[in-house]
């Protein structure tokens, strides 16, 4: 039976972890380009894992200018059937206080069309089902994994995912409040839906910060507060991926692994054989 691989995206001291074992570097090129830095790969507890900084070692991305399609590509290209994304976030609710985790199970985009969302274009169209965004057996593993290790979670809710790289205006936050979202982030989208059209299993462990600007009673977010906030949660964050890592299946019961089953609605002669050999990884064998 084939050993799940492990994929983590976020800051780059994620695989500075105790345990990790046969680390090395792995620079490679997709049909999209280079990916945001090289990979790590390494072997925590028996298990594969590939991390990647989602900004560039030393944060040189803006969240618009991440390259999400050649990120996920590489990440497929090694062989990963789970991703956990570990991402700071803005609270929208009194209760989701700033250093609690979050798992939220729902996105709602709000980007504003700068990012490349989609693998499908140039001659092939293809709709995956993403009314329910993440994987929810990963989810569930990663929320009961940061209740083992003794965080403070909150499982489920509506991440927000806004253009960025500027804060929201108070009114604006205001309004995604009465939406009904509860944490607000930058990257998240296109991220999710690109794992999906991998048939990539997608996981969000957020690591709030701060409460945006919406409450009067705290300060208006800084950079300094959440680069504060995020080096107290970082180590709480590899704990969680150490803990899900060692009770990790290797089926998962999900439907993720064949999002793209039904998905391709253009006939195969139609398909250009350049852009057949592009995505050839990840629609060859439907075709």
């Amino acid at each position: 039976m084939k050993q799940p691989i492990v994929g983590v995206i976020g800051g780059s001291g994620l695989y500075d972890m105790e345990g990790l074992t046969d680390v090395c570097e792995v620079s490679l090129d997709t049909p999209f380009g280079a990916p945001s830095d090289v990979f790590v790969t390494g072997v925590l507890d028996g298990v594969k894992m590939v991390f990647l900084p989602r900004h560039g070692r030393g944060h040189r991305l803006l969240p618009s200018e991440v390259p999400y399609r050649a990120n996920i590509h590489g990440m497929k290209q090694l062989g990963v059937d789970r991703i956990i994304s570990v991402s700071a976030v803005g609270s929208m609710r009194e209760q989701i206080v700033p250093g609690h985790i979050v798992i939220p199970d729902q996105f709602f985009d709000r980007t504003q069309g700068k990012r490349n969302g989609s693998f499908f274009g140039d001659g092939i169209v293809g709709h995956v089902q993403f009314a329910d965004p993440v994987c929810p057996d990963l989810s569930r593993l990663l929320a009961a994994s940061a209740r083992a290790v003794g965080a403070t979670v909150h499982e489920g809710g509506t991440y927000l995912c806004i253009e960025g790289p500027n804060f929201s205006t108070r009114a604006e936050s205001k309004i995604y409040r009465s939406w009904g979202v509860d944490i607000i982030g930058m990257t998240n989208i296109p991220e999710a839906r690109l794992a999906r059209e991998a048939e990539i299993c997608y996981g969000t462990v957020a690591l709030a910060t701060d409460y945006d600007c919406w409450h009067e009673g705290h300060d208006d977010v800084s950079v300094d507060a959440v680069i504060a906030i995020i080096q107290k949660n970082v180590a709480t964050a590899r704990r969680i991926i150490r803990e899900a890592v060692g009770s990790l299946v290797s089926r998962p019961g999900c439907s993720c692994g064949e999002a793209l089953r039904y998905a391709i609605m253009t006939a195969p002669d139609a398909i250009a054989a350049d852009t057949r050999e592009k995505l050839d990884l990840l629609i060859g064998k439907y075709l």
